[in-house]
């Protein structure tokens, strides 16, 4: 397991040296969306609309900030979970989206949606969202502001923690770490 500093939108092979386990602290532009927000994404791509963001290469936290205090870039902003977006996460790793942040395990689909688009699957800590917020240096709503804290966010995040789960090889955290237990 491994430290690795990453800079987000993604290129192919930075995604694919990353492992289950790794520590992964992203740099660059990440954008926010929970399940609210990925149904209506959904939505636009069966009307044949664009989506709000370039999806290639990209990453999305599924997280809805509390609001934002005086002096503060954003409020809290601690994962949800991530089973919520199993129905439209394979949809949109088919179109490029290389990074999912969240927190929870996945289903079998989206393992192997990973391991066909090259993507991956990382969790964040649960419970620091406070911390987790102080990595967000920039942020800016960019679609359906109408949904709130679920709205599209455009984040620009500095060395943004989190831990890869599942990656492009179909290799599953949760479960390596149940068999390990196990034994």
């Amino acid at each position: 397991m491994a430290e690795i500093r990453i800079t987000a939108p993604f290129e192919a092979e930075d995604i694919a040296k990353l492992n289950i386990g790794d520590t992964v602290l992203i740099s660059g532009v990440i954008y926010t969306g929970r399940d609210a927000a990925h149904k209506r994404m959904v939505e636009a791509l069966d009307r044949g609309e664009e989506l709000p963001f370039p999806v290639e290469g990209s990453a999305i936290y599924y997280a809805g900030p509390s609001p934002t205090k005086p002096g503060n870039v954003i409020g809290s902003i601690g994962p949800t979970t991530s089973y919520r977006m199993d129905p439209y996460a394979p949809r949109l790793l088919d179109l490029g989206m290389k990074m999912m942040i969240g927190k929870g395990k996945r289903d079998a689909g989206v393992i192997e949606s990973c391991r066909k688009n090259g993507a991956v699957y990382c969790a964040a800590v649960g419970g620091a969202a406070a911390l987790l917020a102080k990595q967000v240096k920039a942020v800016e709503i960019i679609a359906y502001d109408d949904l709130g804290p679920e709205a599209i966010r455009r984040l620009e995040v500095e060395e943004f923690p989190c831990i890869v789960v599942n990656d492009v090889r179909g290799n599953d955290l949760y479960a390596e770490g149940r068999k390990q237990y196990a034994k």
